[in-house]
């Protein structure tokens, strides 16, 4: 049987103590080797990391105290038609840029309507920052980084462009602006059963229309998400 896809696309990055940047104030990711073949005829290792550690989703609960945790979403609300929208140069001069309705309208006229319940990428350029003091920011820029701006989310939310299914993607920490210690964009995401993907890598291998995104990872009971490998099915 021939599959419906051409190709598989890994949009994660390594999970890597050490290298994997962590957002501030998360747990420490610590890898502990446990069994080894010599000793113990198995290699095994304990990994110790947040929920949002490295290329992850989130859940509902994530930012709504009634919101959806991990366990209980559906199978579906994983697998969202994709669209990525390429504002890596209006990022590169701006740790502050927030993706805005122009933005989105302009990514429109090439391509056409975002589809509803879509995971809606922003390829901000932070993917080829990973693993490196500036993907966080260094001195007065520490923390800051670009993110889509409220009323970008709202038009998403209003025009049913992101439908009770969606996501917002990104290949920073998260959604928001990073100088947003409100978290705006992530409190309208989370209803229903709408999700974000973060730390999204690879993203020059995302299709800007016509692909798919898989979100996988555990499934841990009442999460607020998941570590993740993030998988693009690009079609033919």
């Amino acid at each position: 049987m021939t599959a419906p896809f051409a190709r598989i696309v890994n949009l994660s990055h390594v999970h890597d103590p050490g290298v994997t940047p962590l957002y501030p104030g998360d747990p420490e990711f610590a890898a502990e080797t446990v069994a080894t073949i010599e000793e113990d005829g198995y290699f095994l290792r304990y990994i110790r990391q947040g929920e949002h550690t490295g290329t992850h989703w989130g859940a509902p609960i994530h930012f709504d105290p009634e919101g959806l945790a991990a366990d209980e979403l559906e199978s579906e609300d994983l697998l969202l038609p994709a669209v990525r929208i390429d504002v890596r140069e209006k990022c590169a001069g701006n740790r502050d840029y927030a993706i805005s309705v122009e933005d989105l309208r302009e990514w429109e006229q090439r391509c056409g309507r975002i589809p509803g319940g879509a995971a809606v990428v922003a390829w901000t350029g932070w993917d080829a920052l990973w693993g490196t003091p500036e993907f966080l920011g260094v001195g007065e820029f520490e923390g800051r980084q670009p993110g889509f701006a409220p009323e970008a989310v709202r038009w998403l939310l209003e025009t049913g462009r992101l439908g009770r299914r969606g996501a917002l993607g990104i290949d920073t920490f998260g959604p928001d602006l990073g100088a947003d210690e409100s978290y705006t964009v992530s409190k309208l995401l989370y209803r229903e059963h709408r999700i974000s993907l973060e730390c999204l890598g690879n993203l020059a291998a995302l299709p800007e229309t016509g692909a798919w995104v898989l979100a996988g990872g555990a499934i841990h009971r009442g999460g607020s998400g998941s570590p993740a490998g993030v998988y693009a099915l690009i079609p033919d």
